[in-house]
């Protein structure tokens, strides 16, 4: 069982920058793929980036292209989500994504365990 819990979300500027984490404590975690999503008021969830459990491979949303970056720390167990230059438009709940497929993928049903969820809110 996985069961990612995110941190690091909140109330930052239009321009500013945030990093948000995901942990995800399971002995197998190395070999997960792992994926930020993100649902804004009143609209679905959609796909934001996504890594491979080698962290070889990622994928990135138009949107957020050159502004987000991915990563990952399979020693640690920790997947990070570094966001700059926000927009207000980025505001929504970020939501951390496994699974144990090594393979990344932009598709939710992909993924099989989800966080909770960290709210990101970004003032213009």
């Amino acid at each position: 069982q996985v069961q990612p819990v995110e941190s690091g979300g909140g109330l930052v500027q239009a321009g500013g920058s945030l990093r948000l984490s995901c942990a995800a404590s399971v002995r197998t975690f190395s070999t997960c793929s792992m994926a930020w999503f993100r649902q804004a008021p009143g609209k679905e969830r959609e796909f934001v980036a996504s890594i491979s459990a080698s962290g070889s491979t990622t994928w990135y949303t138009n949107s957020v292209k050159g502004r987000f970056t991915i990563s990952r720390d399979n020693a640690k167990k920790l997947v990070y989500l570094q966001m700059n230059s926000l927009k207000p438009e980025d505001t929504a709940v970020y939501y951390c994504a496994a699974d144990a497929s090594p393979y990344a993928s932009r598709y939710d049903y992909d993924y099989n365990y989800w966080g909770q969820g960290t709210q990101v809110t970004v003032s213009s």
